[in-house]
């Protein structure tokens, strides 16, 4: 796989000791919940997300009668995932903007590669729970969060309910930011916090958009940073989608 087209700066050094186009160390370990259809352990280095997908045969009553199925998400960050204790957001009565917004985002990235119609009258729910926060989980939410779907989708076809799996393409995030006046992909806490730019990056195998979600926190970035930031994800995202790929057997 070849790199961006820039060349990093040998003086330069992220927190984590990586180069500027490396990936932090990731994991997916399937099958770690005895309950749910489909179950993936994902690791973005420190950050542990855990992304379970239920099969429920019904729909919600808007899409009741329309001979199409739905896959949607929820996300929720456990008390102490963070440096500090969080309350439940359950406890407060209501999800604060940012959790609804990022599983709107799950939701969104997750049904952009399913074949609703395909899937039949039936509703998948993709729960990513994150165990452990280091900056990047709703990426990881989302690449873990595909392959628990897909594994929960070969058992409906497993079950015979299905006569292949309804999924077009891969689908997997990657953030990249300007940090230190260097682009640089998966950001950490340490470097997500003082970042001059960060964006996610929400791209299929076959190198399709379906989100980018791109903030200046200082200078406003220009057209050819954002290029570069746009190379190191989809050479990422690459990374990310061969390793799903494996993890399902693909």
């Amino acid at each position: 796989m070849s790199s961006p087209a820039f060349a990093p700066m040998t003086e330069f050094t992220r927190p984590s000791g990586r180069m500027p186009h490396e990936l932090r160390s990731i994991t997916l370990e399937c099958g770690v919940s005895a309950h749910a259809e489909g179950s993936c352990l994902i690791s973005f280095g420190r950050t542990k997300v855990l992304c379970t997908a239920s099969i429920e045969e019904s729909l919600p009553p808007f899409l009741r009668g329309k001979g199409q199925g739905w896959v949607t998400a929820e996300y929720g960050m456990l008390p102490r995932s963070t440096h500090t204790r969080s309350n439940r957001e359950a406890a407060k009565g209501k999800q604060t903007g940012r959790t609804q917004e990022i599983q709107r985002l799950i939701g969104r990235s997750l049904r952009a590669v399913t074949d609703l119609v395909a899937l039949g009258e039936r509703q998948v729910i993709v729960d990513c729970d994150v165990l452990q926060a280091d900056g990047g989980t709703r990426t990881a939410a989302i690449t873990g969060g595909f392959v628990a779907l897909h594994l929960a989708l070969q058992k409906l076809v497993g079950a015979g309910k299905l006569p292949k799996v309804p999924v077009q393409q891969s689908v997997a995030a990657i953030s990249a930011g300007i940090w230190k006046g260097m682009p640089v992909l998966d950001l950490d806490y340490d470097e997500d916090s003082t970042a001059e730019a960060d964006a996610n990056f929400v791209l299929t195998s076959d190198g399709r958009i379906v989100e980018i979600q791109g903030t200046a926190e200082a200078e406003p970035f220009s057209r050819d940073q954002f290029a570069g930031l746009m190379a190191l994800a989809e050479s990422g995202v690459a990374q990310l989608i061969a390793l799903q790929r494996k993890t399902l057997g693909l």
